[in-house]
This record gives structure tokens, C-alpha cells and sequence, in this order.
């Protein structure tokens, strides 16, 4: 009996110690990516093909990601932050260079993307883009005709900018993106301004023209505006290219008659990427690469492309994309509009402080 426990002791121990050692070898990596920005079947796709479970989490706002990363242990292995915070993230310190050598689908890249983003991220060493769009108009057909009339041509920041144009907008619903970097740009765009100022008069000056419509506007949101542009609780909004043809797809799948349009105005506007990067802490670095190399196949880029409806930074995956995805100058902008885009460097403390204070009065009506 004493041979017989010792010998079931043992059996149970090692049973324990193998069920340890599997679970400390399970393969994972952790993502913290914006909500609505992937399709779910590759998250699936990728765990079958890898053996790499994927843990997914989700953020509407820079902000967010950028507080999790300066405070250090976020616990996330890739993230995907836009542009100026990418730059700013970068020059402190939290991110780590990307081991290229575990990156062989960066052939697949387009270098007209990958050079706008070395703007951020010089020689390319610690992101790669994941979708890039821009920040335009997008609008519900029918209520736009019937508060502006049906000769009406949306082409213009003019059309919600002008706070006569704003005013005839108020009752039908008005929604401004929670994105202050991204709006006070276009602002100073529209007004003659650097667009990259972080003049504190420029600023301001940019403020100035939100606080001229701020009797108008309905609701400063980033995330919600797509189901109430596809429901017709609002007619015009400033949002990402993506979310509007989000919208417009929502509406159609649900056979309300609402028709949504999306515009890049002709004064130009900017253009974002959102782009993969690996915490400097981040715990399944190898798994993070595989991630990052997996989203980089073209005909996952492609898929990933025609589910969010965002263009994205490979040339690899154009040919294989839907062509109402592909051939949307909404979404892949000519040659010439491409040249009216305009990118923005990190605001500094100061500059950011003032853009704060700026973004907080519009939004409370103060």
C-alpha cells in the first residue's frame, strides 16, 4: 500500500506538473485595437494557422491607449495606434523595434503609405500599418436635400462649417468627431492655416470655428455616430471614411431607405494610419511578430480591408479586394485628391494643454 500511494503520489504529480507546463507554454498574444476594426474570422484564422490563441481588447480613443502605455505593464503584446501619438509614444520609449527578419510579408507593403508613415516613425523601425483613411464629410442623402435644398453639392467644408448652412443642419442632427488633434487641423486647413500649427492663435483660431456652429452641433462622439448616421437619428457628421461606408453599409443591410454618402471636401483634409507596434514590454513578443506578419498576407489585408471598409497600407492585397472597397475614391482617394492630404507632427505638452482647454469649452458650449 505505501509503494502503491507513493507510486499514485508521484502519477498525480507529474500529471500536475505536465498540466503546468502546457498551460505556461500556451501560445498567446494579447491585442488592444480600436472597436469595429477587424473581422473576427481572422482573429480565427490566425489562431488555426499558428496554434496562437489571440486575446482581443478594444478602445475608442488614443487617449486611452496612450495612458495604458505611459503607465507601463498594459499587458498587451500588439496595439495600434494613429500617427502623432505613434511619434510622440515613440519618443518615449515605450515601444520596441521590430525584429524585420520575423516580418518577410513587409515585401507586400505600399511604399506610398510606408513613406508617409516613416513621417512618424523615421527608417520605419517601430510600426507597421495596419488601415490608413481620412477624416471627411458623411452625410444622409435625403436630409441634407430637404434642409439645403435638392441642387444642394456637398463638396465643401463650407457645407457645415458656415454657420448659416450649420443652423439649417441643427434639427436634423449634427455630429462632430471626438478627435481634437484631427478636427483642429482640418479647422486650420479650411481657414488658411498650417494645418501642422501648434501656434496657440492658430489654435484657437481653429476652435473658433467649432465654437460658431457649437449652437448646432448635436453630439461629439467617435463610435456611436455610425449606427446613428445608418438609422437616420443624424444627417451629417465629421467621422473616419471607414465608419461612414460602415454606415452606409448598415443601412443598406437594413432596408431603412436611408441613403449615406461619404466626401472628401475638395479643401483637402487629413489623413491618418493606425499602424501595429509591440509594447517595449510586451510578454509573447515572438507571438506579437506572428500577428503583425499575419495581417500582413495580402488576402488578409484584403479581407480585413473589405470588412472595415478602410484602406490599408498593402499593395499586395489591392488586387484582391472587393472593388466597391477598391475602386471607392472614398476609401482609395486619385492621384490628385491624394495630394490635398495633409498629415500632423505630435502636440507638446503646452500645445496639448491648449488644445484641451480649446476642445472642452466647444464641447460644453462654454
Amino acid at each position: 500500500m505505501k509503494h502503491r500511494s507513493l507510486r499514485f503520489s508521484l502519477a498525480v504529480a507529474a500529471a500536475v506538473l505536465a498540466a503546468g507546463t502546457a498551460f505556461a507554454q500556451e501560445k498567446v498574444v494579447h491585442v488592444y485595437n480600436w472597436s469595429d476594426y477587424i473581422d473576427p474570422a481572422l482573429l480565427e484564422e490566425f489562431t488555426k494557422e499558428t496554434g496562437i490563441k489571440v486575446v482581443y481588447d478594444v478602445y475608442d480613443g488614443n487617449e486611452v491607449l496612450e495612458t495604458k502605455l505611459l503607465a507601463g505593464n498594459s499587458g498587451y503584446d500588439v496595439v495600434a495606434p494613429t500617427s502623432p501619438f505613434l511619434a510622440r509614444q515613440i519618443k518615449a520609449g515605450v515601444y520596441q523595434k521590430l525584429d524585420k527578419s520575423k516580418l518577410p510579408n513587409l515585401t507586400n507593403m505600399w511604399p506610398e503609405i510606408t513613406t508617409r508613415l516613416s513621417q512618424y516613425d523615421p527608417g520605419n523601425e517601430y510600426a507597421v500599418n495596419y488601415m490608413w483613411g481620412t477624416t471627411g464629410i458623411g452625410y444622409n442623402v435625403a436630409k441634407i436635400k430637404a434642409a439645403l435644398g435638392d441642387d444642394v453639392k456637398v463638396d465643401s467644408w463650407d457645407i457645415l462649417f458656415k454657420p448659416e448652412n450649420a443652423a439649417k443642419l441643427k434639427s436634423c442632427g449634427i455630429n462632430i468627431l471626438d478627435a481634437s488633434d484631427e478636427t483642429f487641423a482640418i479647422a486650420m486647413n479650411y481657414i488658411g492655416k498650417n494645418p501642422d500649427s501648434k501656434e496657440t492663435a492658430d489654435l484657437e483660431a481653429g476652435g473658433d470655428v467649432y465654437k460658431a456652429i457649437r449652437p448646432s452641433v448635436k453630439t461629439f462622439n467617435s463610435s456611436a455616430y455610425i449606427d446613428e448616421l445608418a438609422n437616420g437619428d443624424s444627417c451629417i457628421t465629421i467621422g473616419w471614411s471607414g465608419d461612414i461606408l460602415q454606415a452606409k453599409t448598415r443601412a443598406e443591410e437594413a432596408k431603412n431607405g436611408v441613403e449615406v454618402n461619404y466626401v472628401i471636401p475638395k479643401e483637402g483634409t487629413y489623413i491618418w494610419m493606425d499602424s501595429f507596434a509591440i509594447p517595449k514590454d510586451a510578454k509573447n513578443v515572438d507571438a506579437a511578430h506572428a500577428f503583425i506578419n499575419f495581417m500582413m498576407k495580402p488576402d488578409v489585408a484584403a479581407k480585413a480591408s473589405d470588412y472595415v471598409q478602410y484602406a490599408n497600407g498593402n499593395l499586395a492585397s489591392q488586387a484582391l479586394m472587393d472593388e466597391a472597397v477598391s475602386k471607392n475614391p472614398g476609401v482609395y482617394p486619385d492621384a490628385e485628391t491624394m495630394k490635398k492630404l495633409f498629415t500632423i507632427s505630435p502636440y507638446g505638452p503646452k500645445e496639448q494643454r491648449v488644445l484641451n482647454r480649446v476642445w472642452t469649452q466647444i464641447k460644453t458650449g462654454s
